[in-house]
């Protein structure tokens, strides 16, 4: 009996990118010509916001107007996350043509104070506040998202987004924590605050992360690509990569304004992109 081979061509299947740009990244306060957090997240002609620290809304600015961001996500109510959430909706309140309310993700009361800094009633129709109890899972667009609550000095709400076969986590600030490995469990991407290259100092030690603890979370968890983020401002970029390095042997960037990457090019077969 002769056994004939048959080749089946599967088609191409068209795999709609999750691409991440940093529009800013610098911890505590914006060095010059930079900005604070502030990373703009899209799939599918989506635009999620996720934090607007210090000047991000001028960069923002250069890639869209105020009227085609679709919703934000605030990680926690430090100034240098979500200071600039106030020109944003300034820019659709005022506009001469002003868009739907904007939905806006956060913990309770965590955007009282940027959200008081106009008149009463001023903003009142650019956004509709979504307050979620971190733990939980929302819908945000096409993004199916799950939120942990991670330790810093105010609460903040560590946040996983899968899209399209694709997973990026993001900690906001956060002391060294287990939750961060398994909230980035087969992660494409990890967004890690790494505010120090080396030790952090004691009084932050449970607040704020290094570069060497970003990348061992990353080993943990087993994601494929880590951005370190929050940088204290003057750090070495050189040195944190060192320090990342000497725990994760996978792709290792600096967030810093501009940097855009695709997370379906970051996912190999076979790792798991699924809650």
């Amino acid at each position: 009996m002769t056994c004939i081979g048959v080749r089946v061509i599967m088609p191409a299947v068209k795999v709609v990118p999750v691409r991440l740009t940093v529009l800013g990244a610098c911890g505590a306060w914006p060095e010059a010509d930079q900005a604070c957090s502030g990373f703009l997240v899209e799939h599918d002609g989506f635009r999620l916001l996720i934090d607007a620290g210090y000047a991000i809304v001028p960069r923002l600015l250069a890639r869209v107007a105020a009227s085609q961001v679709d919703a934000v996500f605030i990680s926690h109510g430090h100034p240098d996350h979500c200071a600039d959430l106030n020109p944003l909706l300034r820019a659709r309140a005022l506009s001469d043509d002003p868009p739907p309310p904007l939905p806006v993700y956060a913990l309770p009361g965590a955007l009282d104070a940027v959200l008081a800094l106009d008149r009463p009633g001023m903003l009142a129709d650019a956004y509709a506040l979504h307050e979620f109890t971190a733990g939980g899972r929302l819908g945000i667009g096409p993004f199916d998202v799950l939120t942990r609550l991670l330790p810093h000095w105010v609460p903040n709400a560590g946040i996983r987004l899968a899209a399209g076969g694709q997973v990026l986590a993001y900690t906001g600030d956060s002391g060294p924590d287990p939750g961060v490995a398994g909230l980035a469990r087969g992660a494409d991407l990890l967004l890690a605050e790494a505010t120090y290259a080396g030790d952090v100092p004691p009084d932050a030690q449970a607040y704020l992360s290094s570069a060497s603890q970003a990348g061992r979370q990353a080993a943990r968890a087993g994601a494929g690509h880590l951005a370190l983020t929050h940088l204290w401002p003057g750090t070495g970029h050189h040195g944190a990569r060192t320090a990342a390095a000497g725990e994760y042997n996978g792709p290792i960037s600096i967030a810093t304004a501009g940097l855009s990457i695709d997370l379906a090019a970051e996912a190999p077969a076979g790792r798991c992109n699924t809650f």
